[in-house]
């Protein structure tokens, strides 16, 4: 029933002792290879492009543009630690922006409530997809791809394929459009809910038990953790912050069209993908997921910057993603054999 399997596969201080400086850096190559590239490509496209690239104006842009797709990535990781995976963070997003607008447009609800209703909703559905998975016994890319679908089919049925436009409360535009710092708002969003689901996965039992599901659910359920529980659980919170990431892009796209959305579900896939193939490869990490988010940022922006069409990015995002899977195939199979 696993749809993703976690191993880590960093190496272990008893596979470093004994050996050389270099020996020691060409197997930490791999561990924080994308971290190296990360910072090749910021160097490089800064020197070509000196005059666009390494501005303040372009890191704003990077950060307003790219924090949708880092909360739905780490939307996407939680599930991924326990070895399962969540598509309706693509096309919940679509649902929850057009709700978290017309629920103020449309019924006068004030926009504190209605920003909690689509919270609670998300939840909700969270909670479902974790009963289809652990309950029903559905493959959870079947069973998220199922009610994705569902969700956005309710997107069209709401609007009418119309959009949803209305005046909207200062305090609802100030969620999205606040800058602290000369940087947005949403950047710092981020960056808070980086570093809680860091010290979660890393720090707490939760986060153990998770790792521990993904990487074998059936021996955590011999050592007596409650698998159910906690995949549910991790479903739950997948929902809750792809809610979250729908009430930001309401505030800052002020309007709601379900034409809008879905292209976030690759890219932020992707930035999971990728990060599971660095800092703590064969196994997603929130730091791990930050560098690939960031690498598709820094990428796609200068590959724009020197006149990319418009196919150039959702084709770095699928080229990145195939090359992020076959990074992390090779790494587990690599890891096995030395095993053997």
């Amino acid at each position: 029933m696993q749809s993703i399997e976690s191993n880590a596969l960093e190496p272990t201080r008893a596979e470093l002792t004994g050996l050389t400086a270099m020996q020691k850096l060409v197997r930490m190559i791999p561990v924080y290879g994308l971290v190296i590239l990360a910072v090749f490509l910021l160097l490089l496209f800064s020197i070509l492009l000196p005059n666009t690239f390494p501005t303040l104006l372009n890191l704003r842009a990077i950060l307003s543009d790219k924090s949708i797709i880092a909360m739905l990535s780490l939307a996407a990781m939680v599930p991924m630690a326990a070895g399962r995976i969540d598509l309706t963070v693509g096309y919940g997003i679509v649902l929850w922006h057009i709700l978290a607008i017309s629920l103020q447009t449309m019924f006068g609800v004030p926009w504190p409530i209605a920003v909690l209703i689509v919270l609670v909703l998300g939840a909700v559905v969270g909670f479902l997809n974790g009963l289809l998975v652990e309950v029903a016994k559905i493959d959870s890319f079947i069973a998220t791809l199922g009610t994705g679908t569902i969700l956005y089919a309710l997107a069209l049925w709401h609007t009418g394929g119309r959009q949803v436009v209305g005046v909207l409360p200062a305090g609802f535009y100030a969620i999205n459009g606040t800058f602290i710092f000369g940087l947005p708002i949403t950047a710092f969003y981020v960056f808070a809910v980086t570093i809680a689901m860091w010290l979660v996965l890393e720090y707490t039992p939760t986060g153990r038990f998770l790792y521990a599901i993904g990487a074998n659910s059936r021996a955590a359920e011999l050592n007596g953790i409650p698998t159910r529980k906690f995949v549910v659980g991790a479903f739950v919170t997948s929902g809750l912050m792809t809610a979250l990431t729908g009430v930001l892009l309401a505030s800052k796209l002020r309007i709601g069209q379900a034409s809008v959305g879905l292209e976030f579900l690759l890219p932020a896939l992707v930035g999971a993908f990728l990060g599971s193939t660095t800092i703590k490869p064969g196994r997603v990490n929130v730091w791990g997921t930050m560098v690939g988010v960031a690498i598709l940022a820094i990428g796609i922006s200068g590959i724009q910057q020197f006149g990319g069409s418009f196919w150039v990015e959702p084709m770095f995002n699928g080229v990145t993603l195939l090359v992020a899977i076959g990074i992390a195939g090779y790494a587990q199979r690599r890891k096995g054999a030395v095993k053997k």
